[in-house]
C-alpha cells in the first residue's frame, strides 16, 4: 500500500453525509418498483468507476469488475445492491486511509462517502422500502396504549 496519512475528521464528515443518504433514500422512495431496483442496481455499477485513477493501480480494475458482478446481481436481488453498496463503503475507507479522496479538493471526501454508502447499504439489505409507504403503513395501525386502557 502508499504511504498516506489519512487526514482527520469532524462531526459533520461524517453527519453531513449520514443525512445525504437519508435524503436518498427519500428521493428513492419516490421512484416506482421495478424500476427503483433496475435504476439503482446500474447505479451502484457507475458509482464503482467513481474512484479509477484513485492511486491503488491496478486494484482499482479488479474492484469496478466485482462490483459489476455485483450490480449485474442486483438487477434481481436488492441484497446485491445492498452488497454492492458495502464493498464500495469498504473501497471509500481503504481510499481514506491509503490512497487519495474521491474529491481531490476535500481531503475527507472518502470517508463521507463511505457513510453515505453504508446508510444506503443497510436500506438496500432491507430491500429499499418506500419509506412513505412504511409512513402510512404506521399511520393506519393503531395507537399502542402503555397502560391498556
Amino acid at each position: 500500500m502508499l504511504a498516506h496519512h489519512a487526514p482527520e475528521l469532524l462531526l459533520m464528515d461524517l453527519v453531513g453525509p449520514a443525512i445525504g443518504g437519508l435524503i436518498f433514500i427519500g428521493i428513492m422512495s419516490f421512484v416506482p418498483e421495478p424500476a427503483r431496483q433496475r435504476f439503482n442496481a446500474i447505479f451502484v455499477a457507475g458509482a464503482g468507476s467513481a474512484y479509477l485513477n484513485g492511486g491503488l493501480g491496478g486494484w482499482e480494475f479488479a474492484y469496478i469488475a466485482l462490483a459489476t458482478a455485483l450490480a449485474f446481481k442486483g438487477l434481481s436481488s436488492y441484497r446485491y445492491i445492498g452488497i454492492a453498496w458495502l464493498s464500495h463503503t469498504i473501497w471509500d475507507v481503504i481510499h481514506h486511509l491509503y490512497a487519495t479522496p474521491i474529491w481531490p479538493w476535500m481531503p475527507t471526501s472518502s470517508a463521507g462517502c463511505a457513510v453515505f454508502d453504508a446508510v444506503i447499504a443497510l436500506w438496500f439489505l432491507f430491500h429499499a422500502p418506500s419509506v412513505f409507504d412504511w409512513l402510512r403503513s404506521k399511520k393506519t395501525q393503531p395507537a399502542m396504549d402503555p397502560l391498556n386502557l
